[in-house]
């Protein structure tokens, strides 16, 4: 793959700064934490990380809510801390994608403190102002992922302000063309430092209806979370008018004619829509959208062969010349081994679920830890750092229990993460699954995912090629990837018994060997048929 597409089918590996390494003793990941475990990062044979923010932040929402996107939190560090990074990773041949979020600030970004004093100041439009209603009231019935309503009070203008997430993240005003080349600066500012890319968040909240449309409300059989729980009033409406705006495309279409500029740079876009997957097609059609988005569609709690290939084919069916990127987990879900594992988790089957999100057609982002296997935490009240659980406990407990540290070393005190109590407590149960146990085990989660990672990079049909289903029983995720004139049938036994699946009309050449996973094999008794074993994979060569 050459310099420009090192992206298609490239492996993205997440890091959530804060819970990555402590290297100054405050209990908080930074970016020399990050730079002291790129040969780890090195040698899972992925293709880059993805940062989650470290710019300068109140961290009312953990670096999310930006106060100045051109400045470094002190709390991970310096400028100079991250242009070693840049220049370390790249020494390893790792790209480097970073965060941005553009769709709203923090309200103590000086763009707003300006904005929210006057209707006349020169960022007045800056943001999503509008008059209460006559009776005091907010502008419409708009609701905040976060919990309430969308719109604050702001007594010196005398004007709500929007915020779909927390009050303190107000929402740019993308219908103004200063805020556009503003945010489009900010951008070419980390462009100019040598990043090789940008994960997009939020990247259908940029614009808002100018008419202040009320959303209509979703019957209760259509409720479903994407990213927040279906008890959240947020799943109550159709967000037609604050999310997914028409003009949105158009703002892409800039950001791309400036990505163009800086080769090989790519953008990775967040997609959280009304239908996510036909988002993601219109968002990456053609060579002057994004180059690849990914959606909440597999972050979900559904968990079959059937839902996999239901999402995956009406993707396909849209998405044309359009890029998928996939992800089972991120810092903002469930760990997979304890949502989709539940029970049953266990390291084949979690082996199992790595190489299948590999083996999909697109890129991949990998969440930190889940190549130790990592379950998700068990947090206390007392103990939460995240606003979004902490306004919706105990039935939705937020996104902590999967943001807690990695852990290193299994007897170090805070498991080798920090010398000092880290700002969210390392799992008892993670310390056995710790880097230093898997790293000597040859048969680890880690060893699997590394030797998969290290094979996947010789198969150019898992890479680059076209996928297409093939009907299996209801425990077999089937599929046959193609290149040119090579096929490989590709299946995935989803339980934890035995199961046959019948070739019928396909025929095999070979088994492909050296994934390193429990392999399925030709039946003895029937060559027309393989036999897998419980959460196995099977990879072959077809005629």
């Amino acid at each position: 793959m050459g310099q420009v597409t090192w992206w298609r089918g490239g492996v993205i590996y997440q890091v959530y700064p804060r819970s990555l390494m402590d290297s100054n003793g405050d209990g908080v990941g930074d970016l020399q934490g990050i730079i002291a475990k790129l040969d780890y990062i090195a040698s899972l044979n992925v293709d880059a990380i993805w940062i989650s923010p470290f710019f300068k932040s109140p961290m009312k929402d953990f670096g999310y809510d930006i106060s100045d996107y051109l400045e470094i939190d002190p709390l991970f560090g310096t400028m100079a801390d991250f242009d070693q990074l840049i220049e370390q990773a790249h020494l390893r041949n790792i790209k480097v994608v970073i965060d941005q979020v553009l769709s709203h600030t923090s309200d103590q970004h000086a763009w707003f403190e300006q904005s929210r004093q006057s209707r006349d100041n020169d960022k007045a439009d800056w943001y999503v102002w509008a008059d209460p209603k006559d009776d005091g009231s907010a502008p419409n019935n708009w609701l905040a992922i976060f919990g309430g309503c969308a719109w604050e009070w702001e007594p010196r203008r005398q004007q709500y302000y929007l915020h779909n997430f927390l009050k303190s993240q107000p929402d740019l005003n993308f219908h103004c063309p200063q805020v556009r080349q503003a945010v489009l600066n900010n951008v070419e500012f980390w462009l100019k430092k040598g990043v090789d890319g940008f994960r997009l968040d939020a990247i259908t909240f940029c614009y808002h209806d100018e008419q202040l449309r009320d959303n209509p409300a979703k019957p209760k059989d259509k409720r479903q979370g994407r990213g927040f729980s279906e008890d959240n009033p947020y799943a109550y409406q159709y967000h037609y008018y604050n999310n997914t705006r028409p003009q949105t495309v158009g703002f892409i279409e800039e950001l791309r004619a400036l990505i163009n500029r800086y080769p090989g740079a790519v953008t990775l876009g967040e997609v959280s829509s009304e239908d996510s997957l036909a988002t993601m097609a219109e968002y990456t059609q053609g060579d002057d959208r994004l180059h690849m988005a990914y959606s909440f569609e597999l972050l979900t709690d559904d968990f079959s062969a059937a839902y996999i290939r239901q999402t995956v084919e009406e993707l396909e069916a849209s998405i044309g010349d359009g890029w998928p990127c996939w992800a089972i987990g991120n810092h903002d879900v469930q760990r997979v081994a304890s949502r989709w594992g539940k029970a049953q988790a266990n390291p084949t089957m979690i082996k199992m679920l790595n190489a299948m999100l590999f083996s999909l057609r697109g890129s991949v982002c990998s969440y930190q830890g889940e190549e130790l296997g990592l379950t998700e935490a068990s947090i206390e009240f007392s103990q939460l750092q995240d606003p979004f659980g902490i306004a919706f406990w105990p039935m939705f407990k937020g996104r902590d229990g999967c943001r807690t540290p990695m852990p290193w070393v299994k007897n170090d005190p805070h498991a080798g993460f920090s010398d000092v109590a880290p700002w969210l407590p390392v799992a008892p149960e993670h310390k056995n699954c710790a880097v230093d146990v898997q790293d000597v085990d040859s048969h680890s989660i880690l060893n699997s995912y590394r030797h998969f990672l290290a094979w996947r990079k010789q198969q150019p049909l898992l890479v680059q090629g076209d996928i297409s289903f093939v009907d299996a029983g209801a425990n077999v995720l089937a599929f046959i990837r193609t290149l040119d004139s090579q096929r490989m049938l590709v299946l995935f036994n989803f339980s934890g018994e035995q199961c046959r699946f019948d070739l019928g009309k396909l025929t095999l050449d070979e088994a492909v060997q050296g994934h390193g996973l429990v392999s399925g094999y030709i039946a003895s008794d029937d060559a027309s048929a393989v036999i897998l074993p419980g959460f196995a994979s099977f990879y072959g060569k077809l005629n």
